[in-house]
């Protein structure tokens, strides 16, 4: 089996940069809709919750679905779906067939992480997993950088129903092409099915101590995390409620969004040089200064600049760590298990933070409710901090690497 690392790596970078691209343009279509349906900004955070919730709920299934399907075809199917329903938004005469539209492509573009994620770390070796994994976001976020620009331009110019229809297409294409392109050793798969049924893999992983605190800080994290929660709220903050204008509010989101591609290298990085816990703990205190920050900046623009360059710093940071986190303590059996049942409390359980933040928005009004959101994350991000403190990262990292080594796994 032709297994190469290098391309499997470079074509799931370029099929996360799809998702990340419409990800972020999707906050811009939504000030759009608010308009010509009709709709609240907090309508719109409930769909954006009730769509995370539905996708990382799904993530668990993979656990089971990888057993018996190749990751490559479950990446392959989902990234169709995931473009052709984006695509599919741009027929909806009303806000009912636009978010179901909307959540079929949230659910299409599910098995990124949890399936992406474990096929970067069977075919890295151990000492490498933290780089290639945070290469996979911080790709992923590479699409995210000029959308903010160029998306406002196609919308204002072409309107966002072509606009969706245009980022819908690549993620068709990249589907195809990993289809034809990828290749996979089956390691992790023969090493999950000998070592038992899927009851047994989740039970190791939900026994396992220092995996249980990774998950309680993932959700809690998702109360600040950049993409999916921060990015959804900043843009509307800025020209809701502190009332700037178009053209500076995309280039504010742009800047906030720039920080996604060097920061997770940078911090891969240096988790793979100096340790994963201390990179995320001073991530999270960083994100939390900076939330704090932006709220006291009040209307002052340059103190707003600075409050997203904070932002753009730190909120990008944490989740590829604790990932990599994640794949240097599970062992190769359960490692598509340890990445479902994360990435359903992470991307699932933990995006019920934007429902709560909608309904704060919706009791407190925009004008005191979008500030109130931001503090309540800052807050998030401090709890989250404090759930890796318990983690054994160096005892267990140094324990699952000489045995992914032994085993030639890595």
């Amino acid at each position: 089996m032709d297994v190469r690392p290098t391309r499997t790596l470079w074509l799931l970078s370029v099929a996360h940069a799809v998702n990340h691209a419409q990800a972020v343009l999707l906050p811009l279509v939504y000030l759009a809709i608010i308009s010509e349906f009709g709709v609240s900004l907090a309508t719109v955070a409930f769909l954006t919750a009730v769509g995370s919730v539905l996708s990382g709920s799904v993530q668990l299934g993979y656990s089971w679905l990888t057993r018996f399907v190749s990751r490559r075809d479950l990446l392959a199917l989902g990234n169709v779906i995931f473009g052709g329903a984006m695509a599919a938004q741009a027929l909806a005469p009303g806000f009912g067939t636009f978010a179901m539209a909307n959540v079929i492509s949230r659910l299409g573009a599910s098995q990124q992480h949890p399936v992406g994620n474990g096929l970067i770390a069977e075919q890295f070796p151990p000492e490498r997993r933290g780089m290639a994994i945070s290469a996979h976001i911080a790709g992923g976020n590479v699409g995210t950088i000029a959308v903010p620009l160029v998306g406002a331009w196609l919308i204002a110019g072409i309107g966002w129903r072509w606009s969706v229809v245009l980022f819908g297409v690549p993620a068709i294409l990249i589907g195809i092409a990993m289809y034809a392109l990828i290749r996979e050793s089956g390691a992790d798969r023969a090493a999950a099915l000998a070592a038992g049924n899927l009851r047994h893999a989740f039970g190791t992983v939900l026994r396992d101590r220092d995996l249980r605190f990774i998950y309680l800080s993932s959700m809690l994290g998702g109360g600040g995390r950049g993409l999916g929660v921060l990015n959804l709220f900043v843009p509307a903050y800025l020209a809701l409620v502190i009332g700037l204008d178009a053209g500076t509010v995309a280039l504010m989101y742009t800047l906030l969004v720039i920080g996604s591609v060097p920061g997770p290298l940078v911090a891969g990085w240096l988790s793979d040089r100096y340790g994963r816990k201390p990179l995320i703990i001073g991530a999270y205190a960083g994100g939390a200064i900076s939330l704090v920050a932006f709220v006291l900046a009040g209307a002052s623009v340059p103190l707003l600049w600075l409050g997203i360059i904070g932002l753009s710093i730190f909120n990008f940071v944490e989740s590829p760590q604790l990932q990599a986190l994640t794949a240097d303590i599970a062992a190769p059996a359960v490692r598509d298990a340890s990445f479902s049942v994360y990435f359903t409390l992470a991307f699932g359980v933990g995006s019920l933070w934007t429902a709560l933040y909608g309904a704060v928005i919706d009791a407190r009004g925009e004008a005191a409710g979008l500030p109130l959101v931001f503090l309540m994350m800052a807050g998030a991000f401090v709890a989250a901090a404090l759930a890796v403190v318990p983690v054994r990262a160096e005892e267990r990292v140094a324990a699952q690497r000489a045995a992914d080594s032994a085993l030639g796994t890595g």
